[in-house]
């Protein structure tokens, strides 16, 4: 069904140019990570029938995302600095609504696998440590903010956070647009794709540059997502709920991220309206997985 699948993409692609939760997380709370996942890796199937049904699946979610994602990238660059703690009090709304939902969809595989949780730790840890070393946010200088006068190191740096950002994209868990905040490269991204969405194509290689990392990362990453998924899903849960806890640092340090730094998110600079705000759009998600999960069946059994 097509207008399912535009929908899907799109809500995922409003993930995914937020930092806060991935497009994998979206997908895993709408409840087809693993159908997402598997077509991914169908691509490059020998299976001529899997391999069609993968593209078919992909181009239509792939509509979605990219109406989705220009939608997105075209509000979020108006507002992003000039109301960052609402923002970022959004992004927090939707950490902390999504990490309840996914335990629930998970308390069976999470159930008397408390052993497991050393992975969230480790999860939290791995976020922190990038989040707290960053010479960005350490007061170092922002270098690859200036993205519009492109060097050949901000280049290669840019070339290594698409890998990165894009493998935290397919993973449920910290988003990929949280990486590129932590990497200081958020703002100054988003705003060389609507720079080349209005044409200038001054921008037009940085944002080339990231899309190959970003297939690069896929392709590194994908195998391995899908068997950690497929045999060791408990501690992959446990970690994801750990990527998302720690994405909490993260997104509270974002501010010091950008072009014209300003101090880190406070009680006094939180917004509890955004903040609600983002717990609901997740919930309202929540709510729609279990629709769609209500027409499946139903239409199955007439």
């Amino acid at each position: 069904m097509f207008i399912l699948q535009f929908i899907r993409g799109m809500l995922m692609a409003m993930a995914d140019s937020v930092p806060g939760v991935s497009g994998g997380t979206i997908a895993f709370i709408l409840g087809f990570y693993d159908k997402f996942i598997n077509s991914i890796n169908d691509l490059v199937s020998k299976d001529k029938e899997k391999r069609k049904e993968s593209i078919l699946f992909l181009l239509k979610l792939g509509v979605g995302w990219g109406v989705g994602f220009v939608t997105s990238v075209l509000f979020i660059t108006s507002v992003f600095e000039t109301h960052i703690y609402s923002i970022s009090s959004i992004f927090l709304g939707l950490i902390l609504g999504a990490i309840p939902i996914i335990v629930l969809q998970e308390k069976d595989t999470l159930k008397n696998k408390y052993h497991n949780l050393l992975f969230t730790l480790i999860g939290i840890v791995i976020v922190f440590s990038i989040t707290h070393f960053n010479p960005i946010i350490r007061g170092g200088e922002g270098f690859v903010s200036d993205v519009d006068n492109l060097t050949l190191g901000i280049a290669i740096f840019i070339f290594f956070a698409g890998i990165v950002s894009i493998s935290a994209m397919v993973l449920p868990g910290i988003s990929g647009s949280t990486i590129l905040l932590i990497f200081g490269l958020y703002a100054p991204i988003l705003n060389a794709v609507k720079e080349v969405l209005h044409f200038n194509l001054e921008f037009l290689p940085v944002v080339v540059i990231l899309g190959v990392g970003n297939v690069l990362g896929i392709a590194l990453v994908i195998k391995l997502v899908k068997m950690a998924i497929d045999h060791y899903r408990s501690a992959t849960i446990y970690l994801i709920i750990g990527l998302m806890l720690g994405s909490i640092y993260a997104v509270i340090l974002g501010p010091k991220t950008l072009e014209n730094p300003v101090d880190a998110l406070s009680f006094s600079t939180f917004n509890i309206f955004f903040f609600i705000l983002g717990i609901g759009f997740i919930i309202g998600l929540e709510q729609l997985r279990k629709y769609f999960e209500t027409s499946k069946n139903k239409t199955i059994s007439e």
